[in-house]
């Protein structure tokens, strides 16, 4: 097992341009272990993984734990063996080379050229580099051009490329005005959409208060949607919600698209695949409210062609409101430290599950409960 783990740390590696690495000294490792600098080793390879500390899906306190210390036993499991796309993830950390033969360990770190020890006087890294471990000469897109236009060049090979997660921003347009667009503060999901769940929901109550809903059954026979019940109302939107959610996150976000098909690569890159490329990216975590009115909108008038105005408004707000929890758990699970064994903990490691290993698989985000009938709950024994 640990040959196989080396080995996919040498291919990593490989792949990255070939320079003169940093050396450094293990009291200089060992000094590291904190929340505002936080190293590890995995054998003699450095990793600082401040910036990565509030986004494991295991939380801080873990990595904090071992921080300066060799990992190597804790990424090969038990209790979890950590996939490729994780052992990948974590190169972009890389800082440097444990010198296992120095001798004075307050010593500035080094480099080493053809053999020779050449001491140089270097600020501590930062966490501005940690982006830069994508190989701009030899990656399949050019990331310092804009992405929208060139991934659906990638044909065949965009599926495996998209799902290789990397820890930096993405620009997916040259122009300023669209570029914006695509971003979204959290706070802007309920800042938005918060004031009109709660004046529909005082509409719908006013409306049933009329006593003229009524629920058809057949042609002949309807009974009366009364005010009190709103609330089961209103719980049975959000639920059809998660449903929706469901569906959208397997069916359009997670869609094959074509190989061939230039479009369709392009349009599923700036509707999800964007996301698993940088899942990191928290300006793109949460839907913008010019593209989540026209799914809302959709809902309601599915909603309304289906039932009557007090009936149909009142599913609608509960979905509504629905989304709102999604958006914001999506955007938790993401950035959140939530409690370990509380429900949260369990949807944080579910959800990297699904970016790093199971792709296809693990679609419910504020519950897995749509995840069992249709058969795509991420096996319990496999993990992040």
């Amino acid at each position: 097992m640990k040959q196989d783990h080396f080995s996919a740390v040498k291919r990593i590696a490989d792949m990255s341009p070939s320079v003169s690495p940093r050396f450094f000294s293990m009291k200089e490792v060992s000094r590291h272990c904190s929340k505002d600098s936080c190293w590890v080793l995995l054998g003699t390879r450095v990793y600082d993984v401040t910036g990565f500390l509030r986004m494991h899906p295991g939380g801080e306190s873990l990595i904090l734990r071992r921080s300066g210390t060799d990992i190597s036993q804790q990424m090969d499991g038990p209790p979890h063996r950590h996939s490729e796309n994780a052992r990948r993830w974590l190169e972009q950390y890389y800082i440097g080379e444990l010198d296992k033969d120095e001798s004075d360990d307050t010593q500035a770190p080094r480099q080493r050229r053809k053999g020779k020890d050449i001491t140089v006087e270097e600020e501590e890294p930062t966490g501005v580099s940690r982006c830069s471990k994508v190989d701009l000469e030899t990656d399949l897109v050019d990331w310092r051009k804009p992405l929208a236009w060139q991934v659906g060049h990638l044909g065949e090979k965009y599926d495996a490329w998209v799902h290789q997660p990397v820890d930096r921003p993405i620009r997916l347009f040259e122009s300023e005005f669209l570029e914006a667009r695509t971003k979204t503060s959290w706070y802007m999901v309920p800042l938005v959409w918060l004031p009109v769940v709660f004046y529909l929901s005082g509409y719908c109550w006013t409306l049933l208060s009329q006593e003229r809903t009524r629920l058809q059954l057949t042609s002949d026979y309807s009974i009366l949607v009364h005010k009190y019940s709103f609330p089961l109302i209103f719980i049975l939107g959000m639920f059809l919600w998660s449903f929706i959610e469901y569906c959208i996150h397997r069916f359009v976000f997670h869609m094959r698209p074509p190989a061939h098909n230039y479009y369709l690569i392009t349009l599923h890159f700036l509707l999800h695949g964007q996301h698993h490329k940088s899942p990191f990216d928290g300006s793109r975590l949460v839907f913008p409210p010019g593209l989540a009115s026209v799914v809302v909108g959709s809902f309601y008038l599915i909603l309304r062609s289906l039932f009557s105005e007090g009936l149909a408004m009142s599913l609608f707000v509960g979905g509504l409101c629905g989304y709102v929890v999604y958006d914001m758990i999506h955007y938790y699970l993401h950035y959140g430290s939530p409690r370990k064994d509380s429900y949260l903990y369990g949807l944080k490691a579910y959800h990297v599950k699904h970016h790093f290993e199971h792709q296809r698989a693990g679609f419910g985000i504020t519950t897995t409960f749509w995840d069992h009938p249709f058969n795509t709950v991420i096996p319990s024994e496999e993990a992040f």
